[in-house]
C-alpha cells in the first residue's frame, strides 16, 4: 500500500492514547510567612515533582493539513518542596496537589510521502488544580493546621510530534510540548500566618501513544 494512502482527510478522527510525562521547569517568587518567618531563603528553591500518567488526544482533521485536538490525561500528582527547608527546616516538603491539563490546539501536519507524518502544533491551556494538601510535618509542628490552595492556570502551550502510521488505522506518536502553567500558591495556617508565592510550573510534556483513524 503505497504511503499516500495513509494520508489524512478532512473529517478523519485520530484517537491517541499512551504515556505521558509532566517535568516541570519551575521558578518561582520568595515564600514569606512574614518577616522574620520565611518558609524558603531563595526564590529558586521551590520545587514540583515529575509524575507520568495516562494522557489522551482526539484530533479532528479539518483538512489534510490542519487538524483541531483535544489533549486530556488522568490526574498529575506532585509534590511540591522546598529546597532549604520549610520555617527553620522543619520539613522541606511543602504539600502534594493534582491537576488536569485539558489543552485545545490547532495542528499542522507537513506534507511528507510515506508512512511518517510531523506535525507542530499551537493552542490554548487551561490547569485545574484540586486536592491541594498540606504536608503532614507542617500541620503537625507549631504553626498548627492549614491549608494550601493553588490558582488556575491559562496559558500558551506549544508541541511538536509525529505519527507513523503502520497501516490504514493504526499509528505509533511520539510527541513533545511545552506549557506555560502559572499560578499563585497560597498557605494558610490557622494561627493567622499566611505565604503567598508566584509559581511558573512552565512543565515539558512528553508522550509516547497508540492511535487509531476513524
Amino acid at each position: 500500500i503505497s504511503g499516500q494512502a495513509f494520508a489524512y482527510e478532512a473529517g478523519d478522527i485520530i484517537f491517541r492514547a499512551g504515556i505521558t510525562m509532566v517535568e516541570p521547569e519551575e521558578n518561582s517568587s520568595s515564600l514569606e510567612l512574614g518577616a522574620p518567618v520565611s518558609l524558603n531563603d531563595s526564590g529558586d528553591d521551590i520545587g514540583v515533582s515529575t509524575d507520568t500518567q495516562l494522557g489522551i488526544t482526539l484530533e479532528y482533521m479539518l483538512n489534510s493539513e490542519f487538524g483541531v485536538e483535544l489533549l486530556a490525561a488522568t490526574p498529575f500528582k506532585h509534590s511540591i518542596t522546598a529546597a532549604n527547608g520549610v520555617v527553620g527546616g522543619i520539613s522541606k516538603k511543602v504539600g502534594d496537589i493534582k491537576h488536569l491539563p485539558p489543552t485545545l490546539s490547532l495542528m499542522y501536519h507537513m506534507p511528507t510521502v510515506g508512512n511518517f507524518d510531523p506535525y507542530v502544533g499551537m493552542g490554548i491551556n487551561y490547569t485545574v488544580f484540586f486536592s491541594e494538601d498540606l504536608d503532614s510535618d507542617l500541620t503537625s509542628s507549631a504553626l498548627g493546621d492549614g491549608s494550601l490552595e493553588l490558582e488556575d492556570s491559562l496559558g500558551l502551550a506549544l508541541q511538536v510530534g509525529f505519527d507513523y502510521q503502520l497501516n490504514e488505522k493504526w499509528l505509533v506518536n511520539a510527541s513533545v510540548r511545552w506549557i506555560d502553567i502559572d499560578t499563585e500558591a497560597t498557605i494558610k495556617f490557622d494561627s493567622g500566618l499566611k505565604a503567598e508565592v508566584d509559581v511558573d510550573i512552565d512543565p515539558w510534556i512528553y508522550s509516547v501513544m497508540i492511535g487509531y483513524k476513524f
